[in-house]
C-alpha cells in the first residue's frame, strides 16, 4: 500500500539530491568554506544528530533513545561492551567473578577512579546508586529491573525499608558484591543498561534529587558523571556539547575531543544537514531518500541490523480498544510486508511477534500476519459489522516524516479493510512521553529496543503495572507466567514460556507489531570505530576521525 506523502516525484528527488551533493563536494574543493564536520575532523568535535531534545538526562528517569546515546558518553557502568565483538568488557569494574551457581557476582574496580570533578568514586556509590532506584518514592520506570536482587522485590514495594537486606554490598572501596535471587543468564548484558551506572549522590544531595525527579543536578554546570565525556554546554533545542572527560580511567583511549549532540525532529531537516557539512552522522534517514543514496557509488547510507520493534500501543481504558476482539482485527488488518517494502523501505522485516526472532535465541511459536477476512469478522463480532458505529480513534505519533508516512499507510488499511476512520496528530517528544505516560491517547506510535541479547525484556515490560507498558492493560495469568519464567532455570522451558508470553500479547493483547528494526543512517566517512551493532551501542571512546588521505 503505498503512501502519497512518500512517493510522490521519486524521481525528482533523486535528481535534486545527487546534484546538491556534486555541489556540496565542488564547494569543498573549491576552498570557498570549511564546513562545521570538516572542522570538527580538524578539531576532534563529532557532530550527532540525536532525533529530539531530551527532556533531562537522569538515568533513573529518562525512558527515551535520544536521552541514551548522551548518557553513554556521560556514565559508564561496571561493564561495557566491546563494539566488534559485542561481548561484555571491562567498565568501571577491571574484572568479575561469579559463583558457581550464577548467583553471586564480585567485581574488582580500577585503582583511582574518579568522577568528573575529581572526587573518588567507590563501590559505595554504586550501593546508594542502587538504592536511590529501588525506592519506591523516587517512581522509576526501571525499578522492575532489579527485582531480581536478593532482597530487591520487597525494598521495592517499600515492604522493607531497610536496604542492607538488598543483595548489593561494599566490601571496600573497589570490591561490589551483587546477590541475584536466581541466575540470571544474561545478567552482565544488563549492566549495560543505562539504570545499571553509578550517579554522582554526593551532587545529587545537594540538590535534594534523591526522592525527586527533575531537580537541576543533570543541568550545565551542575552535572557530575564517570564517563569518557562530561557535560560542557547544554542549549536547549539547539545543541548538548560533551567534552572528554580528563578524570575518565581509560582517557588516553579516547580519541574525540568533544561530541555535539544536535536534536533534530525532522528526518528531512537532518538529512539536509548531513548535506550541507553539519553532521558527521544522521539518526535516521527519509524512506524517500533510501533508494537515492543506495545507488550512489561510495555512499555515506548505513544500514544495520537492530534488535528491536516498532509497534503500536492501544489504550486498553478507552472504548471499543477495551474490546480484545477490536484490537485483534485492527492488527490482523495491517499489511505488515507493504509497510516494509513500499513505505520504510530500509531492510527492515514484516512483525509477527512483539519480540524480535533470533535474540537470545527466541523463536516465535505462533505470529499475527495480514488477514482481513478474519479482521472484518472479529470487528463484526464486537458489534462493528463492516465499521458501522464504530467509535471515533485517534493515533498518536512523535513528530517526524518517517513516522507519518508509516501512521498514513495504516490509516488507509483500516478504512479499507474495516471501514474504520482513525485520526492521525502527533505532537513533540517531550509531550508524546507525557500522553502516553499519562494514557492521554487511543493508539499510539511505538518503539522498543533491545539492550540486552535476551526476549524478556520485550514480554516483562507488559506485565501489569510495568512503567513501560503504558496501555492500561493487565492479565494475572500472563503475570504468573512471567514471574515463572523468571524463576525458571530450564532453558527449554524458559522458551516455552518465553513464546507463550509473546502469544498472549499479539492475540488480544494491548499491542500490534508492525515491523522489526534496522539501524538506518547517513555517516561521514571520516568517522572510524562506529561498528555495525544489533543493540546500537557505540561506546564513544573508541570513536574517531581520521581524515581521508
Amino acid at each position: 500500500m503505498s503512501s502519497p506523502h512518500v512517493f510522490r516525484s521519486l524521481g525528482s528527488w533523486r535528481t535534486v539530491l545527487t546534484a546538491a551533493v556534486a555541489l556540496m563536494f565542488f564547494l569543498t574543493a573549491c576552498g570557498r568554506t570549511e564546513r562545521m564536520v570538516d572542522t570538527g575532523v580538524r578539531e576532534g568535535v563529532l557532530h550527532l544528530g540525536n532525533g529530539a531534545e531530551p527532556p533531562d538526562l537522569d538515568p533513573h528517569v529518562v525512558t527515551g533513545v535520544p536521552e541514551f546515546h548522551i548518557i553513554d558518553a556521560l556514565f559508564e557502568g561496571l561493564v561495557s561492551i566491546n563494539p566488534e565483538t559485542r561481548q561484555p568488557a571491562p567498565g568501571v569494574a577491571e574484572r568479575w567473578e561469579v559463583s558457581a551457581d550464577g548467583t553471586v557476582y564480585t567485581f574488582h574496580f580500577w585503582p583511582g577512579l574518579k568522577w568528573s570533578d575529581g572526587t573518588a568514586l567507590t563501590a559505595a556509590d554504586f550501593v546508594r546508586t542502587y538504592e536511590r532506584i529501588m525506592n519506591p518514592a523516587l517512581g522509576s520506570e526501571y525499578t522492575y529491573l532489579f527485582e531480581i536482587l536478593e532482597g530487591g522485590p520487597a525494598y521495592i514495594t517499600g515492604e522493607s525499608t531497610d536496604f542492607s537486606t538488598v543483595g548489593v554490598i561494599a566490601h571496600d572501596a573497589r570490591t561490589l558484591e551483587i546477590r541475584l535471587r536466581h541466575p540470571v543468564p544474561y545478567f552482565l548484558s544488563l549492566l549495560t543498561y543505562t539504570c545499571w551506572r553509578p550517579l554522582p549522590i554526593h551532587v545529587i544531595e545537594r540538590f535534594d534529587g534523591l526522592r525527586r525527579r527533575g531537580t537541576e543536578w543533570t543541568r550545565e554546570g551542575n552535572l557530575v558523571g564517570n564517563g569518557s565525556f562530561r557535560l560542557k554546554t547544554w542549549s536547549q533545542n539547539r545543541v548538548i556539547v560533551v567534552e572528554r572527560n580528563p578524570y575518565y580511567w581509560d582517557a588516553a583511549t579516547v580519541s574525540l575531543n568533544a561530541i555535539h549532540f544536535h536534536p533534530v525532529e525532522s528526518v528531512d531537516t537532518e538529512e539536509r544537514m548531513f548535506r550541507s557539512g553539519q553532521l558527521h552522522k544522521t539518526n535516521d534517514i527519509p524512506s524517500a531518500k533510501m533508494p537515492t543514496y543506495a545507488e550512489m557509488a561510495d555512499s555515506p547510507l548505513r544500514v544495520d541490523p537492530q534488535l528491536g520493534t516498532y509497534y503500536y500501543r492501544m489504550n486498553v481504558t478507552r472504548p471499543p480498544l477495551d474490546d480484545a476482539r477490536v484490537r485483534l482485527a485492527m492488527s490482523l488488518a495491517i499489511d505488515r510486508e507493504a509497510i516494509v517494502t513500499h513505505v520504510t523501505r530500509r531492510g527492515e522485516t514484516a512483525a509477527g511477534s512483539f519480540s524480535p526472532p533470533g535474540m537470545g535465541g527466541f523463536v516465535p511459536a505462533k505470529t499475527v500476519a495480514f488477514d482481513p477476512d478474519k479482521a472484518r469478522a472479529l470487528l463484526a463480532e464486537a458489534g462493528y459489522p463492516n465499521g458501522v458505529g464504530f467509535p471515533g480513534a485517534e493515533l498518536l505519533y512523535n513528530t517526524s516524516e518517517n513516522h507519518r508516512a508509516v501512521a498514513e499507510a495504516i490509516q488507509q488499511m483500516w478504512r479499507r479493510e474495516l471501514g474504520i476512520d482513525v485520526q492521525l496528530f502527533n505532537q513533540e517528544w517531550k509531550v508524546y512521553l507525557d500522553s502516553m505516560t499519562n494514557l492521554d491517547y487511543g493508539l499510539a506510535r511505538s518503539g522498543w529496543v533491545a539492550v540486552y541479547d535476551d526476549a524478556n525484556q520485550f514480554v516483562e515490560i507488559m506485565t501489569t503495572g510495568n512503567p513501560n507498558n503504558r496501555t492500561g492493560w493487565g492479565d494475572p495469568a500472563y503475570d504468573r507466567l512471567h514471574a515463572a519464567s523468571m524463576a525458571e532455570q530450564n532453558p527449554a522451558k524458559r522458551a516455552a514460556m518465553i513464546q507463550q508470553l509473546d502469544a498472549m500479547l499479539i492475540e488480544g493483547g494491548p499491542i500490534a507489531p508492525v515491523y522489526h528494526y534496522t539501524r538506518a543512517y547517513l555517516l561521514d566517512p571520516r568517522v572510524k570505530g562506529w561498528w555495525p551493532n544489533p543493540l546500537d551501542k557505540h561506546p564513544y571512546k573508541h570513536v574517531r576521525l581520521v581524515d581521508a588521505p
